[in-house]
């Protein structure tokens, strides 16, 4: 989901260039008359803008997205579905169908107007590109009855619509599986249209005049990628940045500390994710993952490297998502772990391969890797460039995979449900009772009813130790005091269409 730029001086450059650039040649115009700007940085970079290929479930493609697009629905401040571009929802009987009847008069930035024919064109595209949202919605049709309703068909029923489609961004009709010439300076219904993308340097934005809920009250907006952690919180006490993001632990102490600056950390939707590979012939077993989990002090780790922003996990995904479960913890017993492998005929002179990316969880998985040496297991430590990273994660060339996962959704579906099916393929374990439940929590209407269901499928994957589940994350925020109408959010995807400046 992560990854970084090369140099913090390209960054530099990259903002001395806008400098010069047009903040109106977006297609957006409009906004603040004085020209007021805010600036932001998160952890991620943005590597990409379009939301329908294999970067779109990444944050910083996430972020940028939800910026310059619009969506039939989304998820509101307190994880609930709201309305973007659909103003009105329902399922059929069955919750097999559903349709979604659009607002009148909505357009794009470049002043042509949306119709129910760019939702099925864009839909149709992401499922071409097969890209990680895709998976959300396996052999469904979207059909327009008319100008202003869709309707999405599920070849079973499938409650979570509404919230995997928290997920699925609309692009002009025109725009072909195969055109990235597109997403240089992209055209969309969000309330920001885009002035300039250097691919993991900055995004910078201008206020969509022609948003159909009104332009917001930034004039323009930056997003940067600063690599270095120091240069990014130098910056945001200096006041180059306004509102900073993933803040790590050590540094909290310091910002409370400092004048003009809110400080904030919340719960987030994400949970430290390290999936084994089952496919891979020394992980095959159960007992073996398990005793690999049991091998690793992750409570001891998390009190050293995330005291505030960490807590040990004891479920599959946050509480805040539903079809969250509490499970049983798996207590650290180097000595039960070594036995337990013994036993199991584990092949302690053949290397694991944990693969990551992002330097910010180096030291994490390094800690991981230590503890895995003290009880005789070998372990190759791969920092992998976001690309290669993800190529490899698909292709499942890896033994175990370390991921911070978040459930942007809200709900389970598009984690549990999306991605430990046998047809998923996802981690090489396959279960189909697991397949059975995932399958009937996905089709009930029932709110209850699906969390029960992904509680028991939350137990034979915690279980049956598909993967390891240390750390439930909290986000830290800091913002200037300049900054009114911020509020942190929870999937480290801020909405800044109605934050304003002081005195703007």
């Amino acid at each position: 989901m992560t990854g970084f730029c090369k140099t913090t001086a390209i960054v530099a450059a990259a903002v001395l260039l806008l400098a010069g650039c047009s903040t109106t040649s977006g297609g957006g115009g409009g906004g603040d008359p004085a020209g007021e700007k805010l600036t932001a940085a998160g952890t991620y970079p943005i590597e990409s803008l379009d939301p329908h290929g294999a970067q779109g479930a990444s944050t910083g493609t996430q972020l940028a997205a939800q910026a310059i697009f619009s969506r039939l629905v989304r998820p509101g401040a307190d994880g609930k579905v709201v309305g973007d571009l659909a103003e009105t929802w329902e399922p059929g009987a069955t919750a097999a169908e559903w349709t979604f009847h659009l607002r009148n008069g909505v357009t794009f930035s470049d002043g042509k107007p949306l119709a129910a024919a760019d939702v099925v064109a864009s839909f149709e595209r992401m499922m071409t590109l097969d890209g990680p949202n895709a998976a959300n919605f396996p052999d469904y049709k979207m059909t327009a009855p008319a100008d202003t309703e869709v309707k999405l068909t599920a070849p079973a029923p499938d409650a979570s619509i509404p919230r995997k489609l928290g997920l699925f961004y609309v692009l002009p009709r025109t725009v072909t599986a195969q055109d990235t010439a597109f997403f240089e300076r992209p055209v969309g219904s969000g309330p920001f249209a885009v002035d300039r993308f250097a691919p993991g340097e900055v995004l910078a934005l201008s206020a969509n005049a022609k948003h159909w809920g009104g332009p917001p009250q930034l004039g323009h907006l930056d997003i940067r990628t600063i690599p270095d952690l120091s240069a990014r919180l130098t910056a945001l006490r200096t006041g180059e940045l306004d509102v900073l993001w993933g803040i790590p632990d050590d540094q909290l102490p310091t910002l409370n500390g400092s004048d003009g600056l809110t400080v904030k950390t919340v719960p987030s939707t994400a949970v430290f994710t390290m999936w084994f590979n089952s496919s891979t012939p020394g992980l095959k077993k159960p007992e073996v993952r398990r005793a690999l989990w049991q091998g690793v002090g992750f409570d001891t780790i998390i009190k050293q490297l995330y005291p505030q922003t960490g807590a040990l996990a004891d479920g599959l995904v946050a509480p805040a998502v539903l079809g969250y479960a509490k499970q049983s913890p798996v207590a650290h017993d180097p000595a039960a772990a070594k036995a337990a492998l013994e036993a199991a005929g584990f092949d302690f002179g053949k290397k694991l391969r944990l693969q990551f990316s992002d330097a910010e969880f180096r030291p994490f998985v390094q800690a991981v890797a230590s503890d895995l040496a003290e009880i005789g297991v070998k372990v190759d430590v791969l920092e992998k460039e976001k690309a290669v990273f993800t190529e490899d994660l698909l292709a499942l060339n890896w033994d175990v995979n370390f991921q911070q996962l978040a459930t942007p959704t809200y709900d389970a579906a598009s984690n549990l449900g999306r991605l430990y099916t046998c047809a998923a393929g996802r981690t090489g374990y396959c279960d189909k009772d697991l397949d059975k439940l995932l399958a009937e929590a996905g089709a009930s209407t029932d709110e209850a009813e699906r969390a029960d269901l992904y509680g028991q499928a939350g137990k034979i994957i915690w279980d049956d130790a598909v993967g390891m589940y240390p750390m439930t994350v909290q986000l830290a925020y800091s913002w200037r005091a300049r900054v009114t109408g911020f509020t942190p959010d929870p999937s480290g995807l801020p909405d800044f269409s109605r934050v304003r400046l002081a005195g703007a």
